[in-house]
């Protein structure tokens, strides 16, 4: 079931709450977004509702991680359908809040402050989108001391952000728990994105791929291939040679990389060791106009 939550805007009413549940001695959860929520979001609230006994929702779509080109100014935006939140089961009274402050209220006139995960500079992602992992940073620093939760939760989609956050929370001594959550997948495979809907009837068909893709990658690696160049190497085949990939016709998807990455520190590995602390196979793939990221799990063995 869902209900509709109070909206809050001003990082002033934010603290307020926060000393007051403070006070009252509540367990805070938070859940940072962009908004557009989606299955894949509700699902990480729901993970939260139950370690929390209030709870807070940022909706903000977050300038200082987007590039030039880039989706800014039409990335979807409803506050007032996003408002609408689950309730927690079991009869528990959580107070649920969503912080959707202006860039102005986050950011004002003169700020002039960024946080650098320097570790994540070598990565695939950050060659394609230099500004992003400072920009995430960033702001998730800022939400952090805004909202001082004692868990927040992401999900495992953005496997790399997951990581810089992790990174952010131990080196700057934040002291807050990070949670991951599984992604959450369409009957067909495509995992569940706000930039989803830029997709065409005809785009959408071919979507599913990166993730058939990234599962034969993953097919290797269980069946001991360790190499990540192998692996990499029958992804990229898979991708290429996937039915769905041609079945729309042109133009044809540009894969803008895919990379193996280690999952305690985001560096990009050319051998996976079974013992340490597992990896990811990520991918991110530009079809058409929208720009789609995926990964999955290479788990210790």
């Amino acid at each position: 079931m869902q209900r509709r939550v109070k909206v809050v805007r001003e990082v002033a009413e934010v603290r307020a709450l926060r000393e007051a549940w403070r006070c009252e001695g509540r367990r805070v959860g938070f859940v940072p977004t962009m908004g557009a929520l989606h299955a894949g979001h509700i699902s990480l609230i729901s993970h939260a509702l139950p370690h929390s006994d209030a709870l807070f929702c940022s909706i903000f779509v977050n300038p200082t991680q987007f590039g030039v080109g880039e989706d800014f100014d039409k990335y979807p935006r409803d506050v007032a359908k996003d408002r609408l939140l689950p309730k927690g089961d079991g009869g528990r009274d959580v107070e649920a809040v969503v912080f959707a402050p202006s860039v102005r209220e986050l950011y004002g006139d003169r700020f002039s402050t960024r946080v650098d995960i320097g570790l994540m500079a070598d990565t695939s992602e950050a060659h394609a989108r230099p500004q992003f992992f400072s920009g995430v940073a960033t702001v998730v620093s800022k939400l952090f001391n805004i909202t001082q939760p004692h868990r927040a939760y992401f999900g495992q989609k953005d496997a790399l952000q997951c990581v810089a956050v992790r990174r952010l929370v131990e080196d700057l001594n934040f002291g807050l728990e990070v949670v991951v959550c599984d992604t959450l997948r369409e009957a067909d495979g495509l995992a569940m994105s706000s930039r989803n809907v830029y997709l065409s009837a005809e785009e959408r068909k071919r979507a599913p791929i990166l993730y058939k893709a990234l599962c034969a990658g993953r097919s290797r690696y269980l069946d001991g291939e360790r190499s990540a160049q192998e692996i990499i190497k029958a992804t990229k085949e898979a991708l290429e040679k996937g039915e769905d990939w041609w079945a729309a016709g042109p133009p044809r998807p540009e894969v803008q990389y895919v990379s193996i990455a280690d999952a305690g520190f985001g560096h990009e590995l050319d051998y996976i060791d079974p013992k340490g602390p597992g990896a990811f196979l990520s991918t991110a793939v530009r079809l058409g106009s929208t720009r789609l990221i995926d990964n999955v799990v290479l788990p210790p063995l």
